[in-house]
């Protein structure tokens, strides 16, 4: 492969000079590396390796070797670690770290905002987890990764050997040399795709990529599309027949879903063109600010002050954030000195702060500025609406519902589309992730003026609120938003897309797919030629085709340039700096930078010696911190280089091809095991077992969630409420029949070692707790219902006699643990109908233990974030189809809308390979 070396004697220029440089200059390599250099590199670095480059160090042993120059476990930034962004402020050295902004992202592969909310942390596993456990899995005796070094090679043997097939098969298939050309030029069209092909001649497609803007919220504006829109001219949607199931007058998504199968049809010469007519309602404004009641104030150095509306709602935006999720970000420096910055503006701008007789209040410190009475009165907003009966609830949904409804969909070449993110983001306090530094600043009011609209020229436009104008009105038929805004915190533009489950979004993450099915047949020259280049001579040669290996091998991502004022100092791989990575011979590489979403990336990685060497020499003296590791590579040339190999190949497709791929290897391999056969629980932990598997070949990996604890007390404790409840149905049986013990054997009737009978005691209690909070709660819903139909409630005396059940079974235990018998409960009870319901219980716990050692085997791995982003959908639906197991189990209803065109597309393909 040719390099890319016209430059190679000379610095490389800054995209656009937005980086903010650390030093007035960066020191830049020399064009060439002498063989004098790499020899007494040579001499100082180990050529041997662990036989495990491209894994993390967490899943292997560490050896503990001479430790480099530059070797220490942190890169001495005044960052602060990952744990530290998830503390209180004034606790970090106390706290384990609790969640940042009720998210919890994975290292790297966190394109997805679906993550659960944390919420606490227990103190301490249960200690009958070890009991509990299954004994199959030696995982925790022996580290995964270990295991898995070997499969990783052989799965990249592979890959090697079906790329040289593919290209052999397509070579033979290819009748003249001019068709052969044509082929490979065709960017987009992967081998699947040309066979459902009706016409065999397909222009070149242009791509026409528009750049995704992230939201600090937890609702991310949607990437803007670059696929192919849902053609007009398919068929009409039927008028569903059933009026039942057409409860609603929108027309049924899923039945036009079968009427247009976009994967199948032909593909435009020109996808450029996304639609022929559009017409939508435009976007929903957030309410109107409803100011405070006169006598809550605002106190400032202990004395009530009068703010106007304007000052007074950025006020509430501080209350908003003084809930157990958010207060810790009322603690962090620069988010307390950004919002006093501009709340102390809004003051300002709006006249001042009053006192109770008028006289203007200067305020000059956030530290005398008490918000509690606003606090209280939020708080009883909130309290109200929780208390509100059924009837409000359902009355405020249907109001809602209602305001909604005229943006939910839009006409797209005359086919109803879901609009995704129709809503105008709210005015609020900015939390950005990470250590953003623009943290605490106010999100300004998206005003009509300030957005444009996209619609088709014959369309009506929809009117803006009365009294306003919109920015301007366009007709671009090559775009795929509705809407567009600036905001005012980082400059960036927000669009209002389609919704996740359109044809259009689906598009979208089919093409993406399909580009990483594509490298599939050019993945053994790129490994090829950047494994050879890493011992160029050429200067620019060698440290691309290093990024090449840590973004391959490790799933780095590229990176890009940032305007370190205005942004986080985010890096990615061709960003990163001298102080960035640290070297422990001899092959461990310690990244420690802020990635994508300011999220701190800190992992030790073994690599291959020879890239453990050119590392080395990209930090030789001179430089120092702040000058580039490397200085002669940005992500534009990396990708322009990619693309030399196939066209529309940039460093992204790297992490979803490495991830698919493996997945699909792993999979194939799945009908010798024998849980392929067992419950659906057990099969789904073998899918499980296969993403867990991906993510650490992959290198996604998240830290440990601060709810995983909890999860694994409630799991540990449900089993072992349920083996009590088989000591006791056994005890049952002895009741019944004492000749059972001579039969069965004394042990069989022993209670497990992990049932003390203090534990026992304070299960009962549980048990008890239970049953009245369930006979209370039933009181409540019955005598709602009767409230509903306007009939008399039931009286307190009612509650009293059935909570009699309550007292009769603390007696029942009570006696039991007095007399260590339990009499046989139910109607018709027989020893046979006890054993069957033993069986039933070691059927359940069995089922608890598979997912408490699914679970815990979890802890490390975003499984939905890989199986949602980097994974093919298909292979999961082949899964799902392949081993009868319902595809619910792994997508929601939100992710089976999103890819319904992968369910359609296998629906009748048992043998669909990535």
């Amino acid at each position: 492969m040719a390099s890319d070396s016209s430059d190679d004697d000379r610095p490389l220029a800054r995209p656009n000079g937005r980086r903010k440089l650390s030093r007035a200059s960066t020191l830049v390599s020399s064009s060439k590396i002498s063989r004098a250099e790499d020899i007494a590199l040579d001499k100082s670095v180990s050529a041997k390796g662990s036989g495990m480059a491209g894994l993390s160090i967490r899943n292997g042993p560490v050896e503990n070797g001479e430790m480099d120059v530059d070797s220490t476990a942190t890169n001495g930034s005044k960052r602060k670690s990952r744990g530290s962004l998830m503390k209180s402020y004034k606790e970090e050295s106390e706290s384990d770290g609790e969640p940042l902004a009720k998210r919890q992202r994975s290292n790297q592969d966190s394109d997805s905002d679906d993550e659960p909310m944390v919420k606490a942390r227990s103190q301490k596993l249960p200690p009958s987890y070890k009991e509990t456990a299954l004994p199959e899995s030696s995982d925790d005796e022996q580290p995964l990764g270990v295991k898995l070094a070997k499969k990783k090679a052989d799965i990249e043997k592979k890959a090697d050997k079906e790329a040289k097939a593919i290209r052999a098969k397509e070579a033979k298939a290819k009748p003249a040399p001019k068709r052969a050309v044509k082929d490979e030029s065709d960017d987009d069209l992967p081998i699947a795709a040309k066979k459902r092909q009706s016409n065999g001649t397909a222009a070149k497609r242009k791509s026409t990529g528009v750049k995704k803007d992230e939201s600090d919220s937890d609702a991310p504006i949607s990437k803007k599309s670059r696929s192919v829109s849902a053609s007009a001219k398919g068929k009409k949607a039927t008028p569903a027949k059933d009026t039942k199931k057409a409860k609603s007058k929108e027309p049924s998504e899923e039945a036009d879903e079968e009427e247009f199968e976009w994967w199948n049809a032909p593909k435009k010469e020109d996808d450029s063109i996304k639609w022929t007519t559009l017409e939508h309602n435009g976007v929903l404004f957030a309410p109107e600010y409803e100011p405070l009641p006169k006598n809550v104030k605002m106190y400032y150095d202990g004395q009530p002050v009068t703010l106007a509306p304007e000052a007074e709602e950025v006020a509430t935006f501080w209350v908003a954030m003084m809930t157990p999720a958010s207060s810790h970000h009322l603690e962090n420096p620069t988010f307390r000195k950004n919002f006093f910055a501009d709340f102390s503006e809004y003051i300002k701008k709006s006249g001042g702060a009053k006192d109770a007789k008028g006289n203007k209040v200067d305020i000059k410190s956030l530290d005398k500025c008490d918000f509690s009475k606003i606090h209280e009165y939020w708080t009883a907003k909130i309290e109200a609406k929780k208390n509100m009966t059924k009837e409000e609830k359902a009355a405020l949904k249907a109001e809602k519902d209602k305001l909604e409804a005229p943006y939910l969909y839009c006409m797209w070449d005359g086919r109803k589309q879901k609009v995704g993110n129709f809503r105008v983001e709210p005015p609020s306090l900015f939390r950005g992730r990470g250590e953003h530094p623009k943290t605490g600043k106010v999100k300004a009011r998206v005003m009509p003026e300030q957005i444009t609209i996209n619609i088709g020229k014959e369309a009506k436009v929809p009117e803006p609120p009365a009294g306003h104008k919109w920015k301007a009105v366009q007709h671009d038929q090559k775009a795929t938003w509705l809407a567009m805004w600036q905001e005012n915190i980082n400059g960036a533009y927000k669009y209002v897309m389609l919704g996740a489950a359109s044809d259009v979004k689906g598009q979208s993450d089919f093409k993406k797919f399909e580009k990483a099915r594509e490298l599939k047949k050019h993945i053994d020259k790129i490994r090829r030629d950047y494994t050879k280049d890493l011992k160029s001579e050429v200067m620019a040669d060698r440290q691309r085709a290093t990024a090449m290996y840590l973004i391959d091998k490790l799933a780095l991502r590229a990176g890009n340039e940032k305007d370190t004022e205005n942004e986080a100092d985010t890096v990615g791989c061709c960003s990163l700096k001298y102080e960035h990575i640290s070297l422990q011979p001899p092959d461990q590489v310690t990244f420690d930078f802020l990635g994508k979403d300011s999220i701190r990336y800190n992992e030790t990685a073994r690599v291959d010696p020879q890239v453990f060497k050119n590392l080395k020499l990209f930090k030789k003296a001179p430089k120092t911190d702040g000058d580039d590791l490397f200085d002669r590579l940005n992500t534009s040339q990396l990708n322009k280089h990619l693309n030399s190999y196939m066209p529309g190949l940039t460093a992204k497709v790297f992490r979803t091809y490495n991830a698919s791929y493996t997945m699909s290897e792993l999979l194939k391999e799945l009908g010798k095991d024998p849980r392929s056969r067992g419950t659906i629980a057990e099969r789904v932990k073998l899918y499980n077992d296969c993403n867990r598997k991906v993510a650490i070949l992959c290198n996604h990996k998240r830290t440990v969630g601060a709810s995983h604890e909890q999860q694994m007390q409630k799991l540990g404790d449900r089993i072992k409420g349920l083996r009590y409840q088989k000591w006791r149905t056994k005890k049952m049986i002895l009741d019944l029949d004492p000749t059972q013990k001579k039969k069965k054997g004394a042990a069989w009737f022993e209670k497990d070692e992990d049932l003390d009978d203090e534990w026992i005691k304070e299960h009962q209690q549980f048990l008890i707790e239970e049953q009245r909070t369930k006979i209370t709660k039933k009181f409540e819903k019955d005598n709602e219902k009767l409230k509903a139909n306007k009939e008399r409630p039931l009286p307190e005396k009612e509650l009293k006699e059935r909570l009699q059940a309550v007292k009769e079974l603390e007696a029942k235990f009570k006696k039991e643990n007095k007399t260590n018998k339990v009499e046989a409960e139910g109607r018709g009870v027989t020893v046979e109908k006890l054993l069957a319901s033993i069986d039933k219980i070691d059927e359940r716990i069995r089922i608890l233990e598979t997912q408490a050692e699914d679970r815990d085997g979890n802890k490390e791995v975003a499984l939905s974030t890989s199986k949602i982003n980097y994974i093919d959908p298909r292979l999961t639906v082949v899964f799902s189809k392949k081993f009868d197991v319902p595809i619910e189990k792994f997508f929601s209803k939100t992710l089976r809308d999103k890819f319904r065109w992968a369910i359609k597309s296998v629906e009748d393909a048992d043998d669909w390979e990535f």
